[in-house]
């Protein structure tokens, strides 16, 4: 499942980072977004949705959430 259909208030584990953009997986990584990182869903908004990862809270789009899979 990507992160995208998380629940909201659920804490997961990220399993995988699935981009074929090498700057998105930077991207991702450089936030701490990495396999065995627990990754929670605060909030969805309608263009993506706000995450908190080691104690800081970003606002990511879908195309970023999609490619994180819990």
């Amino acid at each position: 499942m990507n992160l995208s259909k998380a629940v909201e208030g659920q804490e997961y584990i990220i399993r995988d980072i699935a981009a074929d953009d090498e700057e998105m997986e930077a991207f991702l990584f450089s936030l701490g977004c990495y396999s065995g990182e627990p990754i929670t869903v605060v909030s969805r908004r309608r263009s993506g949705c706000v995450v908190s990862i080691k104690d800081a809270r970003y606002n990511i789009d879908m195309d970023l959430a999609s490619a994180i899979i819990v």
